[in-house]
């Protein structure tokens, strides 16, 4: 299992200061948040893109991921969506990130009316992704929760590069088992995002292993050298710890899950 976390556990931390966290605290990537608050954004030029990869290059730490707000199934005209696709691909290419993070968006309308919208702008944005050697994954998130939502869309481009990210804390939100998140999500799987939480009604992040969400069953239906990633959502929540003081006991939680059973 290779570990990464998400800026968004750190909001505002300069690019080497992430990187120094990373490898003190024994994680192999981070996942990028991409908005202009951070240092990642759409608007990055291509000398600050190539610093960018140096130094997590010279550091040792893979760039999982560009972890995007493009929303594929919004409601309205494709354009700017796929003009947003294809500068999240390019970013993620640049930063030799093997992923771009996606969101569904589709609001309140029909599923299948929200279906259709997202698999033509990601069939759309397929080929190019693919000409870059980017995978675009959609998140099990907000309008498609559940693992067959998102394997409903990404079965229905069917092409290699559009795929999907289990963020575990939506899929139980939906009601739905880790076997049965996986068993549809893994044709598709880029990697899996891991929080905790002490309720559906109480969703302030805390330490892996303090809250309810079933990460162990999770972790037991994965590849063991797949990439899982701590989305620690501390930008949304000033409230809660620090999350450099939780990494290291985060990390080592992990491994205990992750760790073959005797």
């Amino acid at each position: 299992m290779k570990l990464a976390f998400s800026t968004l556990g750190v909001p505002g931390l300069s690019l080497p200061e992430v990187a120094r966290l990373a490898t003190e605290h024994g994680y192999q990537g981070v996942e990028l948040r991409a908005h202009p608050e951070e240092p990642v954004h759409l608007g990055l030029d291509a000398p600050g893109r190539a610093a960018a990869r140096a130094g997590f290059a010279h550091a040792g730490v893979e760039v999982l991921a560009v972890a995007g707000y493009a929303k594929v199934a919004a409601e309205g005209d494709d354009a700017p969506v796929l003009e947003e696709l294809a500068a999240l691909t390019r970013l993620a290419a640049d930063l030799g990130a093997p992923y771009v993070r996606v969101f569904p968006g589709g609001g309140d309308q029909d599923p299948e009316a929200a279906d259709a919208i997202a698999a033509r702008r990601l069939g759309a944005a397929a080929p190019y992704a693919a000409d870059l050697g980017v995978r675009i994954l959609l998140e099990t998130h907000d309008s498609h929760r559940a693992g067959a939502d998102v394997a409903r869309v990404a079965g229905t481009v069917g092409h290699g590069s559009i795929g999907a990210l289990w963020d575990v804390m939506h899929t139980w939100l939906a009601g739905e088992e880790p076997v049965a998140s996986h068993a549809v999500l893994a044709p598709h799987l880029g990697y899996v995002q891991v929080k905790d939480i002490a309720s559906a009604d109480a969703t302030t992040p805390l330490a892996l292993g303090d809250g309810v969400l079933p990460l162990r069953a999770c972790l037991d239906t994965l590849d063991p050298d797949g990439w899982v990633c701590w989305e620690y959502e501390k930008r949304w929540y000033p409230e809660a710890a620090e999350l450099p003081g939780l990494l290291g006991a985060g990390r080592e939680h992990l491994l205990r899950l992750g760790a073959p059973k005797q």
